[in-house]
């Protein structure tokens, strides 16, 4: 369990941050953080995982939530994996403990923005390869109750969506191993 009081950053705060996140590596990355949500609010810190066509991350709950954006309520393989620039959570997580809370599966200092990593664009991660889907990742009550709201206006903003602050959405299209500290690498 993560403890500890935590004070929401303003919104000076957050953007005096861009400037170092707009700093992310383009072209390769490293995978800072893996984290498996085996249920809802449960997070398990890994340092190696393995992604796989069907599953996602292995052990993940993904695979077993109803969705709403599918008209049959399955889970949305658009949204098989969740990426989140590790700068972005260091800034509004304040300590790296807490980034696992933004709910988020891979953390990778690169960067995400639509101009790098637009859909279609693949990563190579360990032995594995994810594809990035078009499905906006925003901000919701929980990360507000958990960073903030104004956290919450900064990764939704106009240059927030641009660069993708709160995050993106894969999938996995080759199966494989990653670890803490893997290079991701964008091909």
């Amino acid at each position: 369990m993560i403890t500890g009081i935590f004070t929401h950053l303003n919104s000076e705060e957050l953007l005096a941050g861009l400037d170092h996140i707009r700093c992310s590596p383009k072209e390769e990355g490293v995978l800072e953080l893996i984290v498996r949500r085996q249920a809802i609010n449960e997070r398990e810190v890994l340092e190696q995982a393995e992604l796989d066509l069907v599953q996602g991350l292995v052990g993940d709950s993904w695979n077993h939530r109803r969705s709403t954006s599918t008209p049959d309520g399955s889970p949305n393989i658009q949204m098989q994996i969740t990426v989140m620039n590790s700068r972005v959570a260091a800034l509004v997580a304040q300590d790296k403990d807490r980034w696992q809370l933004a709910g988020d599966q891979l953390y990778m200092d690169m960067d995400l923005s639509d101009e790098n990593l637009p859909a279609g664009a693949r990563l190579a991660v360990g032995s594995a390869v994810i594809e990035v889907t078009s499905p906006p990742h925003l901000g919701c009550q929980k990360f507000v109750a958990r960073f903030g709201v104004e956290a919450m206006k900064f990764v939704n903003s106009p240059i927030g969506r641009k660069l993708h602050l709160r995050g993106i959405h894969a999938r996995v299209i080759q199966p494989g191993t990653i670890r803490t500290g893997d290079v991701a690498r964008r091909i």
